[in-house]
């Protein structure tokens, strides 16, 4: 979607040299010293994963328009596609994992259904903290004897991570299973859903497209994230719009037209029943034109 965004940063992954495997592990100091411009403030989109951790500091971060404080025992994940930025982080310190989304594959459901941003508890963080060390520690090896079992180790590490630091944990571990039927099932609609939900409206479409009826895809879209397949569905329709909006100059009607609504009074009345407000009038609140007003 970069065509037509004019204030956002797309971003590829591009690891440093000596950050094999695809993932990175650095720190904000890090991150602070290789953005001399800040750049950091500004709208950005990645195309990969970046989870965080406030080891100490407080700042401030942004995720597709919801502000967050930032303090020790934060954590942040920014999924690939997110629109973001570091509003304020001059003051923090600890680690941030890159990684790209490939290198750990069967997370989609805790991708989908854990917060842009949360907190740990002292004990969590601690040992969310020594999890982060032992993966750097890992990656640093690597980079400097490279193993055939390193990109193994590196994805477990990372896996242990990311268990470590969700929210609720252990009701989450139905990312990793491939036995799981019903997250099996939800993977595959996620995944179709972001290929094509600017063509396909209705999860009866994605239904055919997938070989399963449209209760089954409802079934295992409630048991992930708690939502049916349809409110899933209109919500990543209703992301998009709410990005299109706040970060291209494309009028109303181009935005359905980028959407696949048939003309824009169909997409007027999607975007108002979703959010109470009318398009033109949200741009104006979060567009490039106008101040943000949370």
């Amino acid at each position: 979607m970069e065509n037509g965004h004019h204030a956002v940063r797309q971003l590829r992954y591009s690891p440093a040299v000596g950050s094999p495997h695809g993932v990175e592990v650095l720190d904000f100091a890090a991150l602070r010293s290789m953005d001399t411009h800040r750049r950091r403030v500004l709208p950005q989109r990645p195309d990969f994963h970046v989870l965080a951790l406030i080891a100490s500091g407080t700042g401030a971060h942004e995720a597709d328009f919801h502000p967050h404080r930032l303090a020790e025992g934060s954590a942040v994940w920014i999924r690939p596609g997110m629109v973001h930025r570091w509003t304020a982080i001059d003051a923090c310190d600890g680690p941030l994992i890159l990684f790209r989304p490939d290198f750990l594959p069967g997370f989609s459901t805790a991708e989908a259904t854990t917060p842009a941003c949360w907190h740990l508890d002292q004990q969590r963080l601690g040992l969310a903290l020594l999890a982060a060390e032992h993966l750097g520690r890992e990656h640093d090896t690597a980079a400097r004897t490279p193993h055939l079992a390193s990109p193994a180790l590196l994805s477990h590490l990372l896996a242990a991570l990311i268990l470590r630091t969700l929210p609720d944990a252990p009701a989450r571990t139905d990312a990793a299973p491939a036995g799981n039927r019903s997250a099996d099932v939800f993977r595959a609609y996620q995944a179709a859903v972001e290929e094509h939900f600017t063509d396909w409206h209705h999860v009866a479409d994605y239904a055919r497209a997938l070989g399963y009826d449209v209760r089954t895809l409802t079934r295992a879209t409630r048991a992930a994230t708690g939502t049916g397949a349809k409110t899933f569905l209109d919500q990543r329709i209703l992301l998009e719009a709410k990005r299109l909006l706040a970060h291209t100059d494309l009028p109303v009607a181009g935005c359905a037209r980028r959407l696949g609504f048939r003309d824009a009074g169909n997409f007027t009345t999607f975007f108002r029943r979703q959010t109470a407000t009318p398009p033109a009038a949200w741009r104006t609140a979060y567009g490039p034109a106008g101040t943000r007003q949370a």
